[in-house]
């Protein structure tokens, strides 16, 4: 064992040292760690702690990343980019943890990088007794595009490929997951990426993985409003925003993956409601069963009968029995229980001053600024659209990752269903490969299921 560890960080060093007045090129000293698994294993990994990604350091305390190499890994191992930013809040780099998919990627062999990342909260004192915030949009997804560039200028000196990596996230971190997804590369991000210092190198990543994204900002009041019109008190207001988004919806232009059918407000519910529907069968098929009150229709059957012979008994047809497809949803019957499992947001949902997207827009006194309607500045909706990863799929400046893995629990309230599906919609409009669902039972959270998440990951390659 002595001698593997020898092996594993000797060269690394070495290829290190042929750079050493550069601030960044990979030099770190590797630590070996072990991770003791839920099912009993030990997985042996070597830590690289406390790496800096930039040179122009505006939070020492946050912009710096961990790297882990997994007992075993090549430099054509895949490495997974797992960030905690949550709340659009900053994010410190971490250890590797049993119970999420860090400590799995490490379990099947994957590299494992943890950056840290400033947020709407992040603050330096500027040397005046003053604290500037230093993390405003779109800073954060900044400095996690300049991770990504750090790990693929130092392709050669570490272990893992930076042609294989694979961001990860949850919630706002699912925002940013999709954002390096989507905008990699787009010079609407260059000048602010020179000014920290990044490394001289691109920064696409090879897939995308999305738990419930809270993503596409500006128009996610719209989108929340039209999905929960009916289960708010002033339905009249939230049909007045609701009807906002169905312009916006019809100006995307999505088709259906499977029949190429445009998209409308006109048949667009129907289309939500299958993903709906596809989610009680795979619960169904797994065992579960769903009470009649969630208002799904089910298809019906009936026995067959007995041919009637003559002298012999008449047979009445049998009750039609209840199969296990899912064919409909009452949806607002369905909507109403997802409410009383959690209540909604207050009006608006996001554009209100109290919340972290308005925090996340605000300036460098921590005022938090409105980023929707017509007096927002052109700087301001410069930095929402940089902040949303639907204004850039299709954009041939941007190169977007070819493979994504989009989940959006069926319980999950804090934003609309809509978000998710039409990002993930507009992916394999864009002809990129997409596993999207919409989880049965889950509510706002990530990194579950990981057998059917790191199936798919070794299906990539």
């Amino acid at each position: 064992m002595k001698r593997y560890w020898t092996m594993l960080v000797l060269p690394i060093l070495v290829m290190g040292a042929t750079a050493k007045n550069d601030p960044l090129c990979f030099r770190a000293q590797g630590e070996a760690k072990e991770l003791n698994m839920l099912d009993g294993q030990t997985v042996r990994y070597t830590a690289y702690t406390g790496i800096r990604y930039v040179t122009n350091v505006e939070d020492s305390a946050v912009q710096t990343l961990n790297f882990f190499v997994p007992e075993g890994a090549t430099q054509r191992s895949p490495i997974l980019l797992r960030t905690y930013v949550g709340g659009y809040r900053e994010s410190k780099a971490k250890m590797p943890s049993a119970l999420d998919a860090t400590g799995r990627a490490l379990q099947e062999g994957l590299c494992v990088c943890i950056p840290g990342s400033r947020g709407n909260d992040s603050a330096t004192e500027n040397g005046q007794g003053q604290m500037v915030f230093t993390g405003k949009a779109p800073y954060g997804l900044a400095d996690l595009k300049a991770v990504v560039r750090y790990l693929r200028y130092n392709d050669k000196r570490m272990m893992g490929s930076a042609e294989r990596i694979i961001t990860d996230g949850t919630s706002a971190g699912g925002a940013m997951s999709a954002l390096l997804g989507a905008t990699a590369n787009h010079p609407d991000y260059e000048p602010l990426l020179t000014q920290m210092g990044a490394a001289k190198a691109k920064d696409n990543v090879f897939a995308a993985v999305c738990y419930c994204p809270i993503t596409d900002l500006d128009h996610a009041d719209m989108a929340y409003e039209w999905l929960y019109q009916n289960q708010r008190k002033d339905v009249e207001a939230a049909r007045k925003t609701g009807g906002q988004y169905e312009r916006y919806f019809n100006e995307l232009k999505l088709r259906n993956p499977k029949t190429g059918e445009l998209l409308t407000s006109e048949n667009y519910m129907e289309y939500m409601k299958s993903w709906l529907t596809a989610s009680a069968n795979r619960f169904v098929a797994e065992g579960g069963e769903i009470d009649d009150s969630l208002g799904f229709g089910f298809a019906t059957y009936y026995p067959p009968t007995p041919p009637y012979r003559p002298g012999g008994p008449r047979y009445v047809r049998a009750k039609p029995i209840k199969s296990g497809i899912a064919t409909d949803v009452d949806l607002d019957q369905y909507l109403s229980y997802v409410v009383s499992r959690q209540a909604l947001k207050e009006v608006p949902a996001f554009d209100n001053l109290k919340s972290p997207e308005c925090r996340l827009f605000g300036d460098t006194q921590d005022i938090p600024a409105h980023f929707t309607g017509n007096d927002a500045s052109e700087d301001l909706r410069h930095r929402v659209r940089m902040m949303n990863p639907m204004y850039y799929i299709s954009d041939p400046k941007a190169q977007t990752a070819p493979h994504w893995y989009i989940r959006h629990g069926a319980l999950d309230r804090d934003t609309s269903f809509p978000v998710a599906i039409n990002l993930a919609t507009k992916l394999m409009n864009e002809g990129r490969e997409v596993d999207f669902a919409l989880p049965w039972n889950r509510s706002h959270e990530g990194d579950y299921n990981l057998d059917d998440l790191f199936r798919w990951i070794r299906d990539l390659y």
